[in-house]
């Protein structure tokens, strides 16, 4: 088991890769803490983790506060003693009708871009006093290039996760602390999609994707799981890209 004897902390770990990265953790032997907004999902979340053996807490988080995250911190050192590896998962979708709409600029910067930096200035000195390990982000495809139906504030919050992971990179790797992200392509959809949602959009997506289907939770877990082992332990500052090929070949 890679993560015997591992605190992991997954923001947004209640649904989507985020879940399937709890899941994947604890089965590695790692004391998983699950940080959510989704209170009821992260206690049925953690019920279940409990039930087939292994470690899971909760802590309610609302990953663009400062406060609450000096608090989760602070409560899961106060628990379980220590942090090996951040996740930073949490995150809303950009596909929404309205791409022009400010308020919704304003949320997907605090929760994708706040969010990172928050998880970073709080993780990586936990992590750091606790010997040293991984924080991974969670980017988008959407860093590198727009796509129909995107409010264009997401594609810049996702460009600025993989413009902070790299500079959080060089912050920290002294002190024993990696900083990589996982870029996810076409995904299943987010709880929060709408346009993306829409069968026939989906479907003039992935007419360019090589391998010819939507990308799963656990296939981007399995990156984040990756670039967080020791497997990964020369690798910081990397953009590791789990689209199908979508980026790599234009048609």
């Amino acid at each position: 088991m890679r993560f015997r004897n591992k605190v992991v902390m997954v923001t947004g770990g209640a649904s989507g890769i985020g879940e399937a990265c709890i899941r994947m953790f604890a089965a590695e032997g790692a004391s998983v803490v699950v940080a959510d907004l989704l209170d009821e999902e992260a206690g049925v979340l953690c019920r279940a983790i409990r039930d087939e053996g292994g470690k899971a807490t909760f802590i309610h988080l609302d990953v663009s506060q400062e406060a609450q995250w000096s608090a989760a911190i602070y409560e899961l050192r106060e628990k379980l003693g220590r942090l090996d590896v951040l996740v930073n998962s949490a995150g809303i979708s950009g596909f929404v009708h309205d791409r022009e709409n400010t308020a919704y600029l304003d949320r997907i910067m605090a929760i994708h871009l706040r969010g990172c930096f928050l998880a970073i200035k709080h993780g990586a000195p936990a992590i750091a006093r606790s010997g040293g390990g991984a924080i991974v982000t969670l980017s988008s495809i959407a860093a590198y290039e727009g796509f129909e139906g995107q409010h264009m504030g997401y594609n810049a919050a996702k460009a600025g996760v993989l413009a902070m992971t790299r500079c959080a990179a060089g912050e920290y790797a002294r002190q024993g602390v990696r900083v990589n992200s996982v870029v996810p392509g076409l995904m299943t959809p987010m709880r929060t999609s709408v346009v993306s949602a829409d069968p026939v959009m989906r479907a003039r997506f992935f007419e360019r994707v090589p391998i010819n289907r939507e990308g799963t939770a656990e296939e981007a877990a399995k990156a984040v799981l990756f670039l967080s082992s020791d497997e990964a332990s020369y690798l910081t500052g990397a953009d590791l890209v789990v689209d199908g090929g979508y980026t790599a070949y234009t048609y």
